[in-house]
């Protein structure tokens, strides 16, 4: 395959992709009171019993050192209201590393920074890692579960390269 095709593979694979809806989460990770996270869409549940999950996060990213290192990291679901926080994990202005927990309220559970504020958190140990090219796919055991009180709220979605919420319709 020419460099010619792989990019327009590339192109294409990107605009597949992007047909995907998903849900929107901040990975946060912290070894030895250094914090960084992410923001992903490439979290899945892998088992119940016991509870696990997987996330993908490319080894370019400032948290996966951290991951690496200290082997926890949070995962922390974000709802509809909370898109400014996802742009800020993601690196939006500039923000990096501790600065992007500044504007949201933080707990610490079994070593990992979670948002007070998240639809759901769950504090996570690594069991194992794939590496795939660019990324780590991260298989992980959950500690501990946060969740928030009473109604769902909507979560935030990506897709088409925008963010958004669902839709529902009650018959």
């Amino acid at each position: 395959m020419t460099t010619i095709e792989r990019t327009e593979a590339s192109s294409r694979y990107k605009q597949g992709m992007r047909h995907l809806a998903g849900a929107i989460s901040v990975i946060t990770a912290d070894f030895q009171g250094q914090r960084s996270g992410l923001t992903v869409t490439s979290v899945s549940s892998v088992s119940v019993d016991p509870p696990e999950l997987l996330v993908c996060i490319n080894v370019e990213a400032s948290a996966w050192p951290l991951i690496e290192k200290s082997g926890r990291f949070g995962v922390n679901v974000l709802h509809a209201e909370q898109e400014a926080l996802a742009l800020r994990f993601a690196g939006a202005g500039g923000v990096k590393g501790e600065q992007r927990y500044e504007t949201a309220p933080w707990s610490q559970h079994q070593g990992v920074w979670l948002l007070d504020e998240a639809a759901v958190a769950f504090a996570c140990e690594v069991e194992e890692i794939v590496m795939c090219h660019s990324h780590a796919v991260v298989v992980a055991r959950v500690l501990q579960i946060q969740a928030t009180q009473g109604a769902a709220p909507a979560p935030l979605l990506y897709w088409q390269g925008q963010f958004g919420t669902l839709q529902t319709r009650i018959a």
